[in-house]
């Protein structure tokens, strides 16, 4: 057989994470990934960063700029590709975001090591794409402009081939097939891509299928066979289900239809799989949905996306809920939950075309199944549908996010007008002045540094909540509680008993154990008589309690580091042993002296020492 084309692969890393579950990676766990990525040798680029990527690691309380240099780094000496995957006139996030925070973006993430940007638009509309084209040319980043790839009557091949030379009209050199949903039929795909390649032959074409439906294999091969240079691939433990097909099938499949590809090191294959199996083990698994491990033929009907099944899953289950409550108060049959996401699906498929056929992809593809779940919730109550459209799907409707690809249903275009709305056809992003210099101001007045090539400056214009949070320390607490209990929770559901779930509540908190026989008094001071709460912070050298042995001495126990209270294990007054466990504290990244803020506390006095033995003073009880 005549050897075709060499087919390029590039592996996906953060999307097979972001498909399959909350949270990403830390630094330093992308940091070890990153060497067995490259020894594999079989990748020519790899996804790093993007998307939800920077708002989660603000929200596990990790520093995400960090995060990408730390994983660009080895990439960038090895001679691979690093990409990122960026919504447009949305750019990290689900809303809008003004064009001098879009510009600063391209110029921050060229610097962190990343070298490619892939820019969507959920709605198509090359207005909110074109802008991100030039802001990274701009910056030096190879802008590769995005097809977001669905089925329905007005996405034809003549639909996207003509966006297409939009896009490369403005600068494009790389065209990329966004197969968000896998719903793309192969041979559709194939017919775009020789269209794409017939009139721009030196434009490289990257294609991005999930698995979900099932037609993500034959769609690779489809569109090779046609043109596409570039492939998309996943990798044990995380692939297929509702994420990616994994390199390895890909792989022999072309290699066996007479493409060049390159070989796999399976002994570094089988390291990065161990790897990325204990980054699931140690706390990634926690927030990882089981569903999405599966792939699903009803989705090719709804046409969702596999990446935010699991969010579906859990609001049908909350809905699931108060239909059932309905049903069984008005005497009618309740439905199980394969019953209602049926419906669900099937109402998908009744709103879609009537919104106007938006292409199904972050945030669009939630208002829409938003939409449909609550008039499925409305008509099983025997009220009617459209009564739950909030104020970001109206903006989407009404032209404020960018042109929808169908029309609108003349029933929604009526209820617009009955609700005193206007719809507008003018550039989106004229809805979004200038915001830098209102950032720039907050941090000067916090004290905080704009970090290296402003990339602090730019987490907070892009994020500011969660960035806040952040700094503040409190998106740490909340996520190392909502771990804590995800832990417990997991092990409640595999029927370990309460002390098993307690201990794994305190993961990584270390024990205080009592120092002497007696009497626990949690207070320190006489007057009191209550355990401190759990939360409870306690600083280096600060009192933690008084243990009164039966010799006549008080035994006082102090705390040997910085940290937060997680359990209390003796109540008050209890008798306890020496080396008996009486609480757990998680410590703290920062380390403080109760010497240092003692005037802040009552007891200042002769605070030297951990633990201090005076006599007892006459008993009280």
């Amino acid at each position: 057989m005549e050897s075709k084309k060499e087919i390029k692969f590039s592996l996906i890393y953060r999307d097979m994470w972001q498909s399959s579950g909350k949270f990403q990676p830390r630094a330093d766990q992308l940091a070890q990934i990153a060497p067995l990525i490259i020894e594999m040798g079989c990748f020519a680029r790899v996804e790093t960063n993007g998307g939800a990527f920077e708002q989660v690691c603000l929200l596990a309380g990790n520093n995400p700029n960090e995060a990408v240099r730390a994983f660009t780094k080895a990439f960038n000496e090895a001679g691979i590709q690093t990409h990122m995957l960026d919504r447009g006139l949305n750019a990290l996030r689900m809303y809008p975001v003004p064009a001098d925070v879009r510009r600063l973006m391209y110029k921050v993430k060229k610097a962190q090591g990343t070298d490619i940007t892939r820019i969507f638009d959920g709605l198509n509309d090359e207005r909110n794409i074109i802008p991100s084209i030039k802001y990274a040319l701009e910056a030096g980043m190879i802008p590769q402009a995005t097809l977001c790839i669905t089925y329905s009557p007005v996405h034809t091949v003549e639909y996207y081939t003509a966006l297409a030379d939009k896009l490369i009209a403005a600068g494009a050199p790389e065209i990329c097939l966004k197969d968000m949903a896998g719903i793309g039929r192969p041979a559709f795909l194939g017919r775009l891509v020789k269209e794409i390649k017939a009139k721009h032959p030196d434009v490289i074409i990257e294609y991005h299928g999930h698995s979900g439906p099932g037609f993500s294999v034959a769609s690779m091969l489809e569109v090779c066979e046609n043109g596409a240079d570039i492939i998309d691939v996943a990798m044990e433990p995380i692939s297929w289900g509702k994420i990616h097909p994994d390199v390895i099938t890909i792989q022999q499949m072309l290699r066996d239809a007479g493409f060049k590809v390159a070989d796999i090191n399976m002994s570094a294959y089988m390291k990065a799989r161990a790897l990325t199996q204990s980054f699931i083990d140690e706390w990634l698994g926690y927030f990882q949905d089981s569903t999405n491990k599966h792939t699903s033929s009803l989705l090719v009907g709804c046409g969702l996306p596999g990446g935010m099944m699991g969010s579906m899953m859990a609001d049908l289950k909350g809905v699931h809920a108060g239909i059932n409550m309905y049903l069984r108060q008005n005497n009618q049959p309740e439905l199980s939950v394969d019953d209602l996401l049926v419906r669900l699906f099937e109402e998908v498929e009744y709103v879609w075309p009537r919104l106007g056929y938006p292409p199904l992809v972050t945030p669009f593809s939630q208002y829409v199944k938003n939409v449909a779940l609550m008039n499925v919730y409305n008509m099983i109550r025997g009220e009617g549908r459209w009564q739950a459209i909030d104020q970001n799907i109206w903006g989407m409707i009404l032209g404020k996010s960018g042109r929808l690809p169908g029309k609108l249903d003349p029933e929604i275009i009526a209820l617009a007008k009955e609700k005193g709305y206007e719809f507008t056809d003018e550039d989106p992003q004229t809805n979004y002045p200038d915001a830098l210099d209102e950032y720039r101001k907050e941090m000067d007045e916090n004290g905080w540094d704009y970090g290296r090539d402003d990339e602090e400056l730019f987490e907070l214009a892009m994020h500011d909540r969660q960035y806040r949070d952040y700094r503040s320390g409190v998106a740490k607490e909340r996520f190392e509680n909502d771990l804590a209990k995800a832990k417990a929770d997991a092990l409640a559901k595999k029927g370990y008993n309460d002390e098993d779930v307690k201990k794994a509540m305190r993961a990584g908190a270390h024990p205080i154990c009592a120092t002497a026989n007696g009497f626990l008094r949690w207070e320190v001071d006489p007057a009191g008589s209550m355990a401190p709460n759990p939360g409870t912070r306690f600083l280096t050298n600060q009192p933690i309690c008084i243990i009164e042995t039966s010799v006549g001495y008080i035994e006082e126990m102090r705390s040997n580091f910085t940290g937060k209270l997680i359990e209390v294990c003796v109540p008050q007054g209890a008798v306890v042993k020496k080396g008996q466990e009486i609480a757990y504290i998680k410590p703290d990244d920062k380390e403080e002296t109760y010497r240092e803020v003692a005037p802040k506390f009552k007891r200042v006095e002769e605070m030297a020492t951990p633990r201090k033995r005076v006599a007892a003073p006459p008993k009280h009880y």
